[in-house]
């Protein structure tokens, strides 16, 4: 199972991207094996999770800027695959983020919270076919959305009404009273 683990880590630091042709240059300069340099990172960002200042900042960062830029790559690629595929991360990255605005309060008191968390985004956004969001949106997203889309659907129907008639009348009232400033210029020239 290491042996396994280890093969498929080398495997990914050898792929084709941003972050690894960093660690080649790197390792070119240095001599250290790309593997040795992203445990070392991984064990400072880990490190800096669980006792730095700026954690959250840091965690929420890991779990934004790869995911956002990939998703852009994503968009502009002709296969719709990946559309898919960071358009359901964001889906889960969106429902946990409003889950954890309720939690953060008690949650962010434990010392390894952010390291969890942390470990959390990087599972929802791991380049596997079964990586964390599509498990968790095939198996609890999915399933509570499809049972209430209905109840939904007539409730974003009815802010949408809302928000229309809102709009008007803030437009009725801004007609009238640009047609009384101008009524009263008028009348003191």
């Amino acid at each position: 199972m290491a042996g396994a683990l280890k093969e498929r880590f080398e495997k990914f630091l050898h792929e084709k991207n941003v972050v690894n042709d960093q660690l080649a240059k790197i390792e070119a300069k240095t001599g250290v094996k790309r593997s040795y340099i992203a445990i070392a990172v991984i064990a400072i960002i880990s490190l800096y999770l669980v006792i730095g200042y700026g954690a959250s900042l840091l965690c929420n960062l890991i779990g934004f800027v790869y995911p956002a830029y990939i998703s852009i790559k994503a968009i502009e690629s002709i296969d719709k695959d990946d559309d898919t595929k960071w358009l359901t991360y964001w889906v889960v990255y969106g429902v946990f983020s409003v889950a954890e605005f309720f939690a953060d309060i008690f949650l962010s008191w434990f010392p390894f919270y952010y390291m969890g968390k942390c470990a959390f985004l990087v599972w929802c956004m791991a380049p596997t076919p079964s990586n964390g969001s599509m498990l968790i949106y095939h198996r609890i997203i999915r399933p509570f959305f499809l049972k209430h889309e209905a109840k939904m659907d007539r409730v974003v129907k009815d802010l949408k009404d809302k928000a229309s008639e809102a709009a008007d009348t803030i437009t009725n009232e801004a007609k009238k009273a640009t047609a009384n400033i101008m009524f009263e210029e008028k009348k003191s020239s």
